[in-house]
């Protein structure tokens, strides 16, 4: 368990840890020399058999940011007000920022008993009560202790190892590993460093991971939790990460050390914002803020939709426009603070972190930002289904939600959504394809009664009539499942339905009945088209539209370059073909000896039988062929 102090300036915090845990979290040269807590401090210890992490943070009102780094991650928090000065600014301060950050589990230390009376104590007792009475912490024991006599102190271990026993784990399991970095620094021998909190998933030494938003790829040399060398760390643990492929210059506090499929920037954060109830003024669109996000502080504008704002203690959704990149994933909690970082004005949750700039109100993207906004990966999926025509990003949803690709796979079964395609695999739901294919028969019937000596319809133009919403390489992949169950077909980019004649009309049956009778007539030697034109006394070019249309009906079949055969002539050749292959050693004949079984020359021979070849009816073998599958 991560355990974060909290509480005003000079009221015990360094000095409480430091009993509980024998560390002195005081570090740094000035806070040894002033007497107060400047940066971030780490201690641990082994509370009644429960392992517990302390985050030490300053209390200082100019120090405010670094408790932010120190609170992102925590598991509970150790609330400290002392019982002489009672809660002070920084005590609220910190509560709300506590608040915001959804911490549930806590305690109240009331810190130098051993200074005032008892009736001073139940006094400030009291009001830390009607502080907690509005907040998560509302139900945290309140113990008075004394780190100079030792007085509440096993009460407080006793405590905090019930509330380790107790308080909500992070899981490693079907996330991504994260973690973050609010130390960097160098080791003789070691090389680079890095400290911080592991938010999701596990790292082991030699992985390979992304020092985000900067881009850097490291690998992992060796990893210590609580001091001591290990092969893995997990979520809910703090750890220290010696790295290769970084110097320390090259990394700092608000970084992220992630996944390599996590490392993903973003300027637009889709956002729940809620303004603290103390506010005296409503938060308003457009309004310059600190965004305090992880470990990072960058600084950013709310959008908030049509121009609006948000009252005291009120919640909304807006967006969030960064003035630079940071890492951050759906459900990071966060906190706004005015751009003189003198007082906190609210805070919230990530509801999308790669937020796009237009359409903010339309209401599909009001749909998707709901769906967003459930719990379970699955349930989160079947609203995006349901939001609207474009289809789910599968590599954008996993990466939204830091998902495995085991866990994914997992909230892709439970919401029956249905994958098309590969880069990327685009989910919709069953329904949605339903609709989406009925659309494209009905779209191509409609084309061809329009236009019924059209070949087909472009597949872009079916695209952009039937779903222009769904990404091209989703809707060409339910193009090919249709044709493959010979729903519709396709050929040369262009979709029609099967059966549809494009010569079904008088003109064209005329024509078809003046080229029937003279192919048939030709046989095994049919005319080239300039040919044919001339035997039927019509122009080429329009002979030639016209043996090409009804050939895609397989009434025809082309041969060669410049001649169209009838499909039961070439089907009376091939069956010569095969007679010929069967009565040859080794089932192989040449062109010559099917020239002289036909009866044409070698020219027009080889070209039948080529065309014989990419119909699958012979299979060419050196200069010879043997027989393939029937006409």
């Amino acid at each position: 368990m991560i355990v974060a102090t909290a509480g005003h300036i000079d009221h015990g915090k360094t000095l409480l840890v430091g009993k509980l845990t024998g560390i002195d979290t005081d570090r740094l040269p000035e806070e040894k020399a002033r007497g107060i807590s400047i940066d971030l401090g780490f201690a641990h210890a082994e509370l009644d058999g429960a392992l517990v992490s302390f985050v030490d943070v300053p209390g200082h009102e100019r120090f405010i940011r670094s408790m932010l780094a120190g609170v992102c991650a925590i598991d509970a928090a150790l609330l400290v007000v002392a019982a002489d000065d009672g809660v002070m600014p920084q005590t609220t301060e910190h509560l709300d920022i506590l608040e915001l950050l959804g911490v549930d589990h806590g305690i109240v230390a009331i810190t130098k008993v051993d200074r005032v009376a008892p009736e001073r104590i139940e006094a400030v007792a009291g009001e830390v009560r009607e502080l907690l009475s509005r907040t998560r912490l509302a139900s945290s024991p309140v113990l008075p202790v004394s780190s100079v006599s030792g007085q509440g102190l096993p009460e407080l271990r006793g405590a905090l190892a019930r509330l380790a026993s107790n308080a909500g784990k992070r899981k490693a399991e079907g996330q991504n590993f994260r973690l973050a970095i609010d130390r960097a620094f160098t080791i003789a021998g070691t090389g680079t460093v890095v400290t911080g909190t592991v938010f999701n998933g596990s790292v082991s030494t030699g992985d390979r991971l992304v020092v985000s938003p900067r881009g850097l790829a490291v690998r992992v040399r060796g990893i210590q939790v609580h001091g001591r060398a290990t092969e893995r760390a997990h979520a809910a643990q703090r750890c220290a990460v010696s790295l290769s492929g970084a110097d320390a210059g090259s990394v700092s506090r608000g970084d992220w050390l992630v996944a390599p499929s996590l490392h993903a920037p973003t300027r637009r954060l889709d956002a729940r914002v809620t303004v603290l109830a103390a506010e005296a003024h409503a938060l308003a669109h457009w309004t310059p803020v600190h965004v305090h996000l992880a470990t990072a502080d960058v600084m950013g504008r709310v959008a908030i939709a049509n121009a609006g704002s948000i009252a005291p203690g009120q919640s909304a959704l807006v967006q969030l426009v960064l003035a630079k990149p940071l890492g951050a994933l759906r459900g990071d909690r966060f906190v706004l603070r005015d751009p003189s970082l003198r007082r906190t004005l609210g805070g919230g949750t990530v509801v999308d972190p790669f937020a796009p700039a237009r359409r903010r109100g339309s209401p599909a993207r009001l749909a998707e930002l709901a769906a967003l906004e459930r719990e379970a990966p699955e349930d989160v999926l079947a609203g995006l289904l349901d939001a609207g025509d474009a289809g789910v990003d599968l590599e954008r949803f996993a990466r939204v939600l830091n998902l495995t690709a085991e866990r994914a796979a997992q909230a892709q079964q439970g919401a029956h959504a249905v994958v098309l395609g590969k880069e990327p695999p685009i989910a919709v739901s069953g329904a949605f394809l339903e609709r989406l294919q009925a659309k494209i028969v009905d779209t191509l019937r409609a084309f061809h009664a329009a236009d019924p000596q059209a070949a087909g319809m472009a597949s872009t133009a079916l695209h952009r009539a039937s779903a222009p919403a769904l990404r091209a390489p989703a809707f060409h992949a339910v193009l090919r499942e249709q044709a493959s169950r010979h729903a519709i077909a396709l050929a040369n980019d262009m979709a029609r339905l099967p059966g549809h004649d494009t010569t079904s009309n008088p003109q064209d049956a005329a024509m078809w009945a003046k080229v029937r009778g003279a192919l048939s007539k030709a046989g095994a030697t049919a005319p080239t088209v300039a040919e044919l034109a001339t035997a039927l006394g019509v122009k080429e070019p329009a002979l030639r539209d016209f043996l090409h249309r009804k050939s895609r009906g397989g009434e025809l079949v082309r041969v060669g370059t410049d001649r169209f055969y009838l499909r039961e002539s070439l089907a009376a050749l091939a069956t010569i073909a095969h007679r010929l292959a069967a009565s040859t050693p080794g089932g192989l004949f040449g062109a010559a000896a099917f020239r002289d079984a036909v009866g044409t020359g070698r020219g027009l021979a080889i070209q039948v039988l080529e065309c014989f070849d990419r119909l699958g009816v012979t299979q060419r073998i050196g200069d010879n062929r043997r027989a393939g599958k029937a006409m």
